[in-house]
């Protein structure tokens, strides 16, 4: 580590952290699964518009809860801060639409298995550390945490 990281930790995730980003996260996926799946079925919409309103619901229960418990300490507030943080949530789901297609059209990988394993393991792991990264970089921003945007 060095010298300037250590004198400022903060700069780098804690264990509380982490695991108040990631029960968000695992909450805020519960909720889109579940609306989906309602909307889908006992509602029949359409599956693009069941899931831009489960995508929504699910972004707007991962703002809250990132705001009121993981980063309740931060100064983000208003709907400047949410804007920013859906358009990190749109950047994620990107990254996974992304890896489906790489997968499914580039390399020619047309099974379900590999759908899913591209789509819902290596895009949501990129996609992941890229909403946690986003997230704690342009919408939670600590003051004086390295590379945390202060502008």
């Amino acid at each position: 580590m060095t010298r300037r990281a250590w004198e400022n930790r903060s700069a780098l995730p804690g264990r509380r952290e982490l695991a108040g980003f990631a029960a968000v996260g695992l909450l805020a996926y519960a909720v889109d699964l579940a609306l989906f799946t309602c909307l889908r079925g006992p509602a029949r919409l359409d599956p693009l518009t069941a899931k831009a309103l489960s995508f929504l619901a699910a972004c707007s229960v991962a703002y809250a809860g990132n705001a009121l418990g993981t980063y309740r300490n931060t100064r983000a507030k208003g709907l400047r801060p949410y804007a920013v943080f859906f358009a990190v949530n749109l950047a994620g789901a990107a990254v996974q639409l992304l890896c489906l297609a790489v997968s499914h059209y580039g390399l020619g990988l047309t099974s379900q298995r590999a759908d899913t394993v591209s789509g819902a393991v290596v895009g949501m792991a990129l996609a992941t550390v890229l909403r946690f990264w986003g997230t704690r970089t342009w919408v939670f921003r600590a003051e004086g945490r390295v590379g945390s945007w202060t502008g």
